[in-house]
């Protein structure tokens, strides 16, 4: 009996593109092959260095996430747990950013620059993932999935052949697409665990790859060790293992993977063992930490986290957004039929769908997550999905079986996401550094800066470097850390008309009190205002030094603004 499937023709092979290729020719065709090589390659070797560059060129003074990471990660190593336990993140990242600091030092070029060699780090890692993706979704999807003929899988050498052009196309897409991502590029440059968190997601894929092919003790235990420092570096690592043990225990149940998937579901049980020391601090944190500054996400957040990771609302960044959704579309649903054709199978082709599902599903865990908890969600969470993401786009560039067609896509993606990742080389995430400046200009020894919300103080008071006497409200504290502790019925409980009375009696009657503010932020009501208003009540003799504003074409992050309140 006929099946009422559409039978999905054979195709040509792919040729790799260069410099991988592995094609040659005679006479003039050599000639233009050759050069194209040439062409290519210099152009990759750009795109490279370009990407080196961006990692580690920002002009911004660090924000407060990063400030609170470094003043976290410089405190002796025993008291990293203690502080981390009242921050709410675990620890990876910061053992490993406290023992860099010791050697490159504490600056923003030295602490960033952490983030920026793991970002360097990620790229031999995702072009080795890619070739384990590319390979093992050929061998999954068949010859029309991979765009291959018949005559090319005749045989057991040119099999192996074809699954290497495909491999390597994969993989020469993929960490071009990861040099350049929008997404990598920024948070490369941030003294923050996203860099680790994808370098580490890589990893793993790659982990997993592995134990597919050879499913050894060997594999198993790196597959183990890699999930393990991606739940000490993020906790929606836990959402990353929870979809992926999910998928893999469906494929454990029978099949040609079926004890290699058995034997990827205990290297994730091992890794999460793993995680168990940490454990009571972790419980803490859900019950008392959690992110008490924004609401949680609802589930639009599922699209607008693959609009993010190819640079959010720029013109490019749209565009790339576009020809991402494009390219998954395609290595999702699509199989080439020549070079000019690409037929769509609603049933999916087999290959990369299972890291599709992984993306989505740990999306959608996490948002489901953070409405039984309270949690909110942000973009850079999801940094651990972002390598699996990119492996799906870098796929559908395999169903274009035209050579130059597969090179012009891939360059495209690649000029689309250098213009949207060269803005962040300009942009301003605070003005932390701006404030500082004024208040250094004509303050003295002694003189009293306050903050409101206390969330503005580890950045400001890291570029004031400690010269003066300075408090956060709500919980009168020192500046250098926030305590995320309870942290809404903290800012509930706490009085402006008492924060107002210890400025004054700190300041006397000959210090000058500056006072930095920013309205918008959660739990806060109108209280920073509260507290300008009475100081100014107080001290008549004020003065708006540096309103919150922007001096470049680009949104400042976190903006604030400056108060100066005389003696009377």
């Amino acid at each position: 009996m006929r099946s009422m499937h559409p039978v999905i023709p054979p195709v040509r092979s792919p040729e790799v593109p260069t410099p991988l290729s592995d094609r040659t020719g005679t006479g003039d065709t050599t000639t233009v092959r050759g050069f194209e090589r040439n062409l290519v390659a210099t152009a990759s070797a750009a795109v490279l260095a370009a990407a080196v560059v961006l990692r580690f060129w920002t002009p911004s003074s660090m924000w407060l996430d990063e400030a609170l990471t470094v003043n976290i990660a410089k405190s002796p190593l025993h008291l990293i747990p203690h502080l981390l336990r009242d921050d709410g993140a675990p620890p990876l990242y910061y053992v490993l950013l406290h023992f860099w600091m010791k050697v490159f030092g504490t600056s923003d070029l030295g602490a960033r620059s952490l983030s920026g060699v793991i970002g360097i780090l990620t790229l031999p890692v995702a072009w080795a993932a890619g070739y384990g993706v590319g390979s093992q979704s050929w061998r999954a999807a068949g010859a029309t999935g991979a765009g291959l003929d018949k005559a090319a899988t005749d045989g057991e050498a040119s099999e192996r052949v074809a699954r290497e052009r495909a491999g390597r196309l994969v993989a020469w897409t993929t960490m071009l697409l990861v040099a350049t991502s929008p997404f990598a590029v920024y948070y490369d440059t941030e003294a923050r665990m996203y860099s680790l968190v994808i370098l580490l997601s890589a990893l793993g894929v790659l982990a997993f790859v592995a134990v597919l092919r050879r499913p050894t003790i060997w594999n198993v235990l790196a597959l183990a060790i890699v999930t393990c420092g991606l739940e000490y570096s993020h906790y929606w690592a836990l959402f990353f293992v929870a979809s992926t043990a999910i998928g893999i225990a469906w494929f454990a149940r029978s099949g040609p993977h079926a004890r290699a998937c058995r034997m990827a579901l205990v290297g994730l049980a091992a890794g999460t063992c793993g995680f168990g020391p940490w454990v009571p601090t972790f419980i803490f944190q859900l019950h008392h930490t959690g992110t008490p500054w924004a609401t949680p996400a609802d589930f639009t957040a599922l699209v607008y986290t693959f609009t993010q990771f190819a640079g959010g609302d720029s013109d490019a960044g749209r565009a790339l957004a576009l020809l991402f959704g494009f390219l998954a579309l395609l290595a999702i649903f699509g199989a080439g039929l020549d070079k000019r054709r690409v037929v769509l199978d609603l049933r999916t082709r087999p290959g990369v769908r299972g890291l599709g599902l992984l993306s989505g599903g740990t999306l959608l865990i996490a948002v489901i997550a953070g409405k039984l908890s309270g949690s909110t969600f942000a973009d850079r969470y999801s940094a651990v999905i972002l390598m699996p993401c990119l492996l799906v786009v870098a796929y559908g560039v395999t169903t274009l079986a035209d050579r130059r067609v597969r090179q012009g896509v891939v360059a495209v993606a690649v000029a689309l996401g250098l213009a949207a990742s060269i803005p962040n080389a300009f942009l301003s995430r605070t003005q932390a550094s701006q404030v500082a400046s004024a208040v250094l200009a004509s303050a003295h020894r002694g003189d009293v800066v306050a903050y409101c919300p206390d969330q503005l103080g580890p950045a400001v008071s890291r570029e004031l470097g400690g010269r003066f006497d300075e408090v956060a409200f709500p919980r009168a504290s020192a500046p250098e850390i926030v305590d995320w502790v309870d942290y809404a019925a903290t800012v509930k409980h706490a009085r402006t008309s008492r924060f107002v009375q210890l400025l004054l009696s700190r300041a006397g009657r000959g210090k000058v009190i500056w006072y930095v503010s920013a309205p918008g932020y959660l739990n806060f009501g109108d209280d920073c205002q509260v507290i300008a208003n009475d100081l100014a009540a107080t001290r008549p003799q004020h003065e708006v030094v540096g309103e919150r504003a922007s001096d470049t074409p680009f949104e400042i992050f976190e903006g604030e603004s400056l108060y100066r309140y005389a003696p009377s």
